[in-house]
């Protein structure tokens, strides 16, 4: 199982790295975890490892953000906090973004577990008492 224990922010970038070691073919990641936690922190570690020269930022106003890789396919990272019904992410097409076969990083899944794809590699990151971070596969 994975576990990965970020005990301070200058182990960022190596979390990063070793998360992406284990990715294999997987392509869609959910991020659970409270405010604060850390998730868009670690989704930004992870593209700058991915090679995405772009600002990562919180998709939280626009719902999803687009990066390219170093190789220059395309990386969604959603952030679903603002989603007040499941109609609002029908809207907007979710489906051309989940199945597209391209890296998907989703923060706040929560709010539209039902739609997710059934091979989603669910995440919990959560704090711990000194201020590290651990990142772990929910089972």
């Amino acid at each position: 199982m994975l576990q990965i224990e970020i005990r301070k922010l200058a182990a960022l970038q190596s979390a990063a790295r070793q998360f992406i070691n284990q990715m294999g073919d997987r392509k869609v990641f959910a991020f659970y975890g409270s405010m604060g936690a850390g998730k868009t922190t670690f989704i930004k570690a992870i593209c700058k490892e991915l090679g995405v020269n772009e600002t990562v930022g919180s998709p939280t106003f626009a719902i999803i953000n687009e990066y390219k890789s170093g190789e220059g396919n395309p990386i969604f990272h959603f952030d679903f906090y603002r989603i007040h019904k499941l109609e609002e992410v029908f809207d907007f097409g979710y489906e051309d973004y989940l199945y597209s076969g391209h890296i998907c990083f989703i923060e706040w899944p929560e709010l539209v577990e039902q739609i997710l794809p059934e091979d989603t590699v669910k995440l919990l990151i959560r704090e711990t008492g000194n201020g590290s971070r651990i990142l772990e596969i929910m089972e």
